[in-house]
């Protein structure tokens, strides 16, 4: 299995940020990657199940599952169903942790998933970069860091 890890800092709260990146339908407002997001069948954004089907700038459609999410230890884990890229079995977490020093936010992105083997590298540069990073410079800008 391919594994992506991109973690950051950013310079807010750990409430403020769970806040901003916690209903699953919230990607437009805070990855720039994101063009726009609706959850399938008018389910609730944060019921474990629901189905997050949304379109990146350049058009792709993807469709995700929400598998699990806390607000006591701020996390959401989803699955990818239906993508353009070339892989399976993808499941990733995104993780938010308080830094009391400051005030500010431990944040992490992780990802499992079954591809081809000359796929692995390129897959796992995008998504680390593009994908996990990207939305933690935007999260970043939002709120005043780097």
């Amino acid at each position: 299995m391919a594994r992506v890890f991109v973690s950051s800092v950013v310079s807010a709260p750990a409430a403020k940020v769970w806040e901003r990146v916690r209903d699953f339908n919230a990607l437009p407002r805070w990855h720039p990657l994101i063009r726009d997001s609706r959850i399938e069948d008018a389910l609730p954004s944060d019921k474990v199940g629901c189905i997050r089907n949304f379109n990146l700038q350049n058009g792709d459609n993807i469709r995700e599952q929400l598998l699990g999410l806390s607000d006591y230890d701020m996390f959401c884990t989803y699955a990818i169903l239906e993508s353009p890229m070339p892989l399976d079995d993808y499941v990733a977490t995104l993780r938010l942790t308080p830094i009391t020093e400051g005030n500010r936010t431990f944040i992490e992105w992780t990802a499992e998933f079954s591809c081809a083997p000359e796929d692995e590298d390129d897959l796992v540069s995008g998504i680390g970069n593009n994908v996990f990073q990207g939305g933690f410079d935007a999260l970043k800008r939002h709120f005043g860091g780097a």
